[in-house]
């Protein structure tokens, strides 16, 4: 019994030198994008959103995949399913990741910015799956109302990357808002939109807008925001993640043009000399929520489930803090009556989803 005994312990040790066993809670956390975590927008307020996890649980630890190619992004995830605990997976284009979520119910899935189907088109909804969408109608609607209250030359847009359901409502929420300033507040403010940039929604149909077909192309960006300027555009607002980037570029080139960042507060990219070209910034707050969730699954409280937020759960916004924005106090104080009358229902902008369009939401007329 002692030899035995002996030798149980010896395998033991064997196997706890040869299989280190992770600290209860740590999490080994995946982030893949298409443009890396640095864009300065949507992905990059996802990964921050895990390094606040990260910063009170300095055991677990994050890898960031880069994957260019949009159609080997789901085939990424698979292939590295059995290597992570937890996938952070920000954009429209993971879908589709519906199968692998399935088909490791062990591992923990965390989508930002759709639903998630199977490889049959079927919805998804898995225990260890959280999906997180957003009403973007909303900050486009206060990004509008901010570009009509700002334009001198009464002439604003917005520049999207690509026509993916949350750009649509982007889209759809800023027209609506400069609508809204219109009707409600006396300006004449005009979406202009450039024909040979317009798009075709994943349904089919035409939305216009002024699209730049990809959310990595800079160069293109700034063509699209050139020749947006040149057309008279002083305020644009700029939903294209690191395409993005070039419009910027086109905006600091010119003279009294401002952008509207978008999803994060985008104040420090607008530095322009000794100047900043950032107006404010529509906001579409992931990083808490992402950092909710990690918080879940480290504690053993996480439940997969499909959420829509919005203003109600301060996921939505515009930046009107002192110093990161250049809003006059006239447009602030309407942009405040604004939210109050949104989080209250009164106000509904339109989006892909609605029935009603810019023209005619709960709250215009």
């Amino acid at each position: 019994m002692k030899k035995f005994a002996a030798l149980l312990l010896a395998v033991m040790m064997l196997v706890v030198f040869a299989f280190p066993v992770m600290a209860e809670g740590d999490l080994n956390i995946a982030i893949i994008t298409s443009t890396g975590v640095d864009d300065g927008s949507f992905n990059q307020d996802c990964y921050e959103g895990i390094l606040a996890f990260l910063e009170t649980h300095p055991n677990s630890k994050v890898t960031d995949i880069k994957e260019p190619d949009y159609a080997q992004l789901v085939p990424t995830v698979e292939k590295f399913a059995g290597d992570y605990d937890v996938f952070v997976l920000p954009g429209f284009n993971f879908a589709a990741v519906g199968d692998v979520v399935l088909n490791n119910p062990d591992k923990y899935f965390i989508v930002v910015d759709s639903t998630i189907q199977d490889s049959e088109g079927n919805q998804v909804t898995a225990p260890n799956a959280y999906t997180m969408t957003f009403k973007e109608e909303e900050s486009g609607f206060f990004a509008g109302v901010a570009a009509a209250l700002s334009t001198k030359t009464n002439k604003v847009a917005v520049v999207n990357g690509m026509a993916f359901p949350s750009n649509v409502n982007y889209q759809y929420g800023f027209m609506s808002g400069v609508n809204y300033a219109n009707a409600k507040y006396g300006t004449t403010a005009e979406c202009v939109e450039l024909p040979s940039f317009a798009a075709t929604d994943l349904f089919g149909n035409n939305v216009g807008g002024n699209y730049v077909g990809d959310f990595g192309d800079e160069a293109t960006g700034k063509i699209v925001g050139e020749t947006l300027i040149s057309q008279g555009v002083d305020v644009l607002f700029v939903a294209a993640g690191a395409s993005g980037n070039g419009v910027f570029t086109a905006a600091k080139e010119a003279k009294d043009v401002y952008v509207i960042g978008c999803d994060v507060d985008q104040y420090n990219d607008g530095v322009n000399g000794d100047s900043n070209i950032i107006l404010t910034s529509g906001l579409k707050v992931m990083h808490s929520n992402v950092t909710k969730q990690l918080e879940a699954i480290y504690d053993g409280t996480f439940t997969g489930e499909d959420a829509m937020l919005g203003a109600d759960t301060d996921s939505t916004g515009y930046v009107s803090a002192e110093g990161r924005q250049q809003l006059s106090e006239d447009a602030l104080a309407k942009l405040a009556e604004c939210y109050d009358l949104l989080k209250a229902g009164e106000i509904a902008p339109a989006s892909q989803w609605t029935e009603y369009g810019p023209t005619d939401f709960p709250g215009l007329n």
